[in-house]
């Protein structure tokens, strides 16, 4: 997701709006909304504005930003308006180092270059849908920037048998065959979760499949990085998004190092919360990375975050009997051996391998 797709986004929305851009937008309202299409076209443009200022500036919360139209500005200044702060968008995309990241409250409070640049395209082509109904116009967004808008920005939602028609159902804009109609929704930036040395960033489906494909899921890993451990667990997090069951709060983390921005190791869930409120945990650091502590902080880092939700628990840890290294990490971010009772129960309710060591912090 880069500024490509932005560009792409824009240049879907301007090439269908402009056929009606000798009509009166301001007297007909955007399908399902109060706003007129005016307002719904300038919105888009409003936006572009905003997040392209955001991620240019790094800005921790809303800017005190904000555009407006000299008055007599017609339907194709307007739209020449949403091509120029389109083209801002996808440069601030384009300049923005790699984990970079800046306010947007949905739903973790802030977003990286490709976050914005997801947004960018959703907003782009699901008003131009809006606007394009409300004016009585076909439209359709490019398959690829659905299915792009949908593997990063709603994890959480099973991929449909096309991208288009599920997107505007994820966003309450149709119907899908089988599913219930989606009256509330959000789209999920990725969670990340600064540490001392070392922040948890989320990984997506998208960079997930790339990952369990042999790529490098757009991170810089160190050395022989990442781990097999890493594109392992992403591999199961590709099956359950595409089985609708991905919970993005509860997947895969990347260990980058802020001072260089290289990937030193993979973390996280092996699924979401259990009925018994326990969620398992499973780590990897690149060679080159251990004896460092990098796992440790990681482990200590995430299991915190979890204990502090009111749907954990327990978090557990299975570590194999002669890795003692790992015995070591475990015992070092608080974790204790179970008692034979504790195993019993936990093997018996919880997949676990008997031949594992199973450590538990409450």
């Amino acid at each position: 997701m880069s500024g490509d797709q932005v560009e792409a986004a824009v240049a879907s929305c301007t090439a269908a709006l402009r056929a009606a851009a000798d009509r009166d937008w301001e007297t007909v309202n955007a399908a399902g909304m109060d706003w007129t299409c005016r307002t719904t076209a300038f919105h888009i443009a409003e936006d572009f504005a905003a997040y392209a200022g955001r991620l240019a500036a790094r800005a921790p919360h809303r800017l005190p930003l904000h555009i407006t139209l000299p008055e007599g500005t017609d339907n194709a200044g307007l739209l020449q308006v949403i091509e120029a702060t389109g083209a801002l968008l996808a440069a601030a995309v384009r300049t923005a180092p790699p984990g970079v990241r800046a306010f947007h409250p949905s739903p973790f409070g802030s977003a990286d270059r490709e976050g914005f640049a997801a947004m960018g395209v959703a907003e782009a082509v699901l008003h131009t849908h809006d606007i394009a109904r409300g004016l009585g116009l076909p439209y359709e967004a490019p398959a690829d920037l659905a299915e792009s808008v949908l593997a990063w920005l709603f994890p959480h939602i099973q991929p449909g048998p096309e991208p288009w028609p599920t997107l505007l159902w994820a966003t309450g804009r149709g119907k899908l065959p089988g599913r219930a109609p989606v009256t509330d929704w959000t789209w999920y930036n990725n969670l990340v979760i600064p540490a001392d040395r070392v922040t948890l960033t989320g990984i997506r489906p998208a960079a997930a499949r790339d990952l369990a494909l042999g790529g490098d899921g757009g991170f810089d890993w160190l050395d022989d990085g990442p781990y097999e451990g890493t594109r392992e667990a992403c591999t199961y997090l590709v099956k359950a998004y595409e089985a609708g069951v991905h919970r993005p709060e509860f997947g895969v983390f990347a260990l980058v190092r802020p001072e260089d921005g290289r990937a030193v190791g993979g973390i996280g869930f092996h699924g979401a919360p259990d009925e018994e409120r326990r969620v398992e945990i499973g780590y990897d650091l690149v060679t080159g990375a251990r004896g460092h502590g990098y796992a440790t902080e990681a482990l200590r880092t995430l299991t915190e975050w979890a204990l502090a939700r009111d749907d954990v628990d327990t978090v557990i840890a299975t570590v194999e009997p002669d890795n003692l290294p790992s015995q070591h990490v475990v015992t070092r971010a608080g974790f204790t051996r179970a008692t034979v009772e504790e195993e019993h129960t936990t093997r018996h309710d919880h997949d676990t391998d008997p031949g594992l060591l199973l450590y538990l912090r409450r």
